[in-house]
């Protein structure tokens, strides 16, 4: 299987076991969304566009940009609107150019209401037009023409001089007279190229005359980010964000896992695995305060970073496994003993599959007639069993007394390696040797439930073992 694979499976196993976690997460960043939303009012952007006649270089567009949102333009519209409490420094903020395909720059305004915007953008416009043509020489002062003008003056005298002399020249064909001719000519057409790169080069003549094509148009809804906007962006961000973290924290997860590692952790052999039919976690939970409520709801009582339980056997197929770890235990050790079955605190399939063992062993099939079974039969030959929480902040095992070793019973995946050394600690501070570990594996049984009557329970029915906290059962 490749590593993409492994990450969408892990993806799916977010999705299903925190579903109710993600949404509350999505709503609590919509939320959030919402509460921004109201802090940053709505705004409303309105464009005007201003058609440049004649031929515009590219870099040439991009100066007339910004120009159009320079202090210059600005402070002469925040001057005409007259708006309260608002300078051209605020406003500078609030416009924007961009140049076009087609020679037109379009000017955007925005303010908090539909009106504003398209007053600021028609007069950002028009201030930028008129500004423009006091730069092209088209405002009402006339110096600005006296040099062009008096030079094509001078060029038509000067034509008009040409003239003259050609016609004074000697009207014979002799050689002076034909170059004298020739190179008047040649001066008068030079004076007229000259012209004409004149007025082409003149941004008066093709380059002024800018346009305003028509009012903006007054905009119907929110410039982006809008109230809509928001509430889904914070939804989707804090519902990614939640995925991300669930993905980080089980790449830095160092829980023991396999059955090798968690015999290394707690320093002795493994004895066996044993199967803990997965049970789903009642409606409600029994007991506790707010804080096992909340867990419920949101499903943090149970892992969603294990893999999902497999199909398991028939019940008798369950029962051999745990009648071959006591065998196991009673060929360990050299007589029948009294042992500590050690569970941790909260390891819910742990303490069921300690129950269950403790039950196997006191149905020893050895009989007591049997020279291999003691004269009691309460000590047929498997060990007595007596099951102990421990706490797994602070692990206390009793003292040794009549018990003489513990075994312990975990499900693999839910503690730490440091935790599980703590737990061998604490039974090697209590003078019990750890004779072995088992390994309780939640699976799935298979739907096979008979008819029954209402009211009367089935026959052969095995009453359950009464353990002590609620059962929260195992991950599905």
């Amino acid at each position: 299987m490749s590593e993409d694979t492994i990450r969408l499976v892990t993806i799916g196993r977010i999705l299903s076991r925190r579903r109710r976690l993600l949404a509350v997460v999505a709503v609590l960043g919509a939320l959030l969304g919402y509460g921004a939303s109201v802090l940053f009012p709505p705004r409303y952007t309105a464009s005007a566009s201003v058609l440049l006649p004649g031929q515009w270089e590219e870099r040439e567009l991009l100066t007339q940009a910004e120009i159009a949102t320079s202090s210059s333009v600005v402070d002469r519209a925040a001057a005409t609107l007259r708006w309260k409490g608002v300078s051209g420094s605020e406003l500078r903020d609030r416009v924007s150019a961009k140049a076009t395909e087609g020679n037109i720059l379009k000017i955007s305004g925005t303010a908090g209401t539909p009106e504003r915007a398209q007053q600021l953008s028609d007069g950002l416009a028009k201030e930028f037009v008129t500004f423009a043509a006091r730069i092209a020489g088209e405002s009402a002062d006339p110096g600005a023409a006296t040099g062009p003008e008096a030079l094509r003056q001078k060029v038509e005298e000067t034509n008009r001089r040409i003239t003259d002399l050609a016609e004074a020249a000697d009207p014979g064909q002799t050689v002076e007279s034909v170059q004298a001719r020739t190179a008047l000519e040649k001066l008068r057409t030079d004076l007229a190229e000259a012209m004409k790169k004149l007025d082409e080069a003149d941004p008066a003549s093709d380059k002024a005359g800018m346009v305003v094509m028509g009012p903006a148009a007054r905009p119907t809804g929110e410039a982006p980010p809008t109230r809509t906007q928001l509430v889904v962006g914070g939804a989707l961000l804090s519902f990614l964000l939640a995925v991300i973290g669930h993905l980080a924290a089980a790449r830095v997860n160092r829980r023991p896992r396999t059955e090798p590692e968690i015999a290394a952790a707690l320093g002795s052999a493994l004895i066996g695995t044993v199967d803990v039919p997965g049970e789903r976690a009642a409606h409600r939970p029994k007991g506790g305060g707010p804080g096992v409520w909340t867990r419920w709801f949101l499903g943090l009582d149970t892992r969603w970073d294990l893999p999902a339980p497999r199909t398991s056997g028939d019940e008798a197929g369950r029962r051999i496994r745990y009648r071959r770890v006591c065998a196991r235990l009673r060929d360990r050790l050299p007589a029948p003993r009294r042992l500590l079955v050690v569970v941790p605190d909260g390891d819910e399939i742990a303490r069921r599959a300690a129950g269950r063992l403790v039950a196997e062993s006191r149905s020893d099939p050895v009989p007591p007639s049997s020279p291999s079974a003691p004269s009691s039969p309460s000590f047929a030959g498997y060990p007595v069993l007596r099951v102990v929480d421990v706490s797994v902040s602070q692990p206390m095992v009793p003292d040794r007394d009549t018990e003489s070793g513990a075994v312990v019973v975990i499900s693999a995946g839910s503690w730490t390696a440091g935790e599980l050394a703590a737990i061998a600690g604490a039974c090697a501070d209590g003078g019990h040797e750890v004779v072995g570990i088992v390994v309780a594996d939640p699976v799935r049984t298979r739907s096979t439930r008979p008819a029954r009557s209402a009211g009367r329970p089935p026959e052969n029915a095995t009453p359950a073992l009464a353990v002590r906290g609620s059962a929260t059962g195992g991950s599905a």
